[in-house]
């Protein structure tokens, strides 16, 4: 059953800030609650993440995944390479300038291999947007202060 979730809200600081906490994935389990564990395995040649390895906790279950990272000056994306318990994932952070801050959409695309009650997959998707918003926004402000 694929599931997508998106949201859009705004921080307090600059795009270069928000792009620079997506560029640190190996902290992502500092912000994000889901996340077990995140390790880049390779990198572009600019340095940028471009093979990560992560555990993410939804729902009671765990799962390892292996994710492809593309950049650009005010985008993130991620797509699935190999989980134990999804058959694709495509997500997207897109920062732009708003008002000396930033505005932030996020996009989660994502397909379970496993069947799940619905209502648990929902809630699990609820948790990835809600994540997105408040964790990167927590992040954005002790980074900035």
């Amino acid at each position: 059953m694929a599931v997508s979730g998106n949201t859009e809200f705004d921080v307090d600081v600059a795009p270069s800030v928000i792009m620079e906490i997506l560029l640190d994935v190996e902290a992502l389990p500092e912000w994000s609650g889901p996340h077990k564990s995140a390790e880049i395995l390779e990198e572009h040649s600019d340095g940028s993440p471009k093979r990560v390895k992560v555990a993410v906790t939804m729902a009671g279950i765990t799962d390892n995944e292996v994710l492809d990272y593309t950049w650009t000056e005010n985008s993130c994306t991620w797509e699935l390479v190999e989980s134990d318990q999804l058959s694709s994932q495509k997500g997207t952070y897109t920062v732009t300038e708003k008002d000396g801050g930033s505005h932030v959409a996020f996009e989660l695309e994502a397909d379970l291999k496993i069947k799940m009650p619905g209502l648990i997959v929902k809630q699990a998707q609820k948790k990835a947007v809600e994540t997105a918003k408040k964790g990167l926004t927590a992040e954005a402000k002790r980074r900035s202060s």
